[in-house]
């Protein structure tokens, strides 16, 4: 069978380099003896090595002639090649309910949602590594009060230890992106609850740094006028005279963001 075509639309750039594959491939060696699903393999560059892992692998692949080569390079994993949207699966079905690692050469087109996919089912993903653009994954390991942090940055260390492993060059690639990349870990950190309203939590983030420029004070202004809308108007002259709000979001720890979220909720029950 011939070679896949890398298609553009789905993001593939195919790696070419063994010793690379294989270093991404022993990432996954943090966290020992769970099964991995790996995301995006297109021929199997990175699949070779988790399969030597032995544990329990399965792959999850939306391009068909992908899954085609894989299919008859990697007969042994059978029914564990997976032809799906990994964006549309329901991960705590992927093995039983059991814990997993993810890991991946991911597309490019859709990395950011694929760490929001994860943290959906964060329950069941203690470990998530692999590689990513490396502007990605600068944003997620960035830390408050830096131009690179942000809501990736925000969400995903709300839940998860975030490891900038080491940077990728655009040569080993088929074809070559137009950026670097980047290999990381995540691994889940100690917390269980967050200690507020998470859905709440995940609006403050996102208002906030949609005009990132601004300070608290003005950008958080649609959030509390759409919090009115649903909940019945409330005075928040006390809320607006706190210090807090002369800083601009990206000097907000998560902790800053879980506080800020009690105190919005506090206005409502007053």
């Amino acid at each position: 069978m011939r070679l896949v075509r890398p298609k553009k639309f789905l993001g593939q750039h195919f790696l070419t380099d063994l010793n690379i594959a294989r270093d991404i491939a022993d990432t996954v060696d943090a966290c020992p003896a769970i099964p991995i699903l790996e995301v995006g393999p297109g021929m199997g560059v990175l699949t070779q090595f988790l399969a030597s892992k032995e544990r329990r692998l399965r792959v999850v692949e939306l391009d068909r002639e992908s899954v085609a080569y894989l299919r008859e390079h990697f007969p042994t994993l059978g029914e564990d090649i997976i032809e799906d949207d990994f964006l549309r699966m329901h991960l705590d079905e992927t093995f039983d309910g059991e814990p997993f690692v993810l890991t991946g050469n991911y597309p490019y087109n859709i990395s950011s949602q694929i760490f929001f996919k994860m943290l959906e089912y964060k329950d069941f993903i203690p470990c998530c590594t692999g590689m990513i653009q490396k502007e990605v994954a600068e944003r997620m390991a960035a830390r408050p009060g830096t131009k690179a942090y942000g809501i990736l940055s925000v969400l995903v260390q709300a839940w998860y230890s975030v490891e900038y492993l080491f940077t990728v060059h655009e040569h080993v690639f088929n074809p070559p992106p137009k950026v670097k990349s980047a290999v990381i870990r995540l691994t889940r950190n100690t917390t269980r609850q967050l200690g507020c309203d998470e859905r709440l939590f995940r609006r403050l983030v996102k208002t906030t740094f949609n005009q990132r420029r601004k300070t608290l004070r003005n950008n958080i202004r649609p959030l509390l006028a759409a919090l009115d809308a649903e909940r019945g108007t409330c005075d928040h002259t006390s809320l607006l005279a706190d210090d807090i709000f002369d800083l601009r979001p990206e000097r907000l720890s998560v902790d800053d963001f879980v506080r800020l979220t009690n105190r919005i909720e506090q206005d409502y029950k007053a």
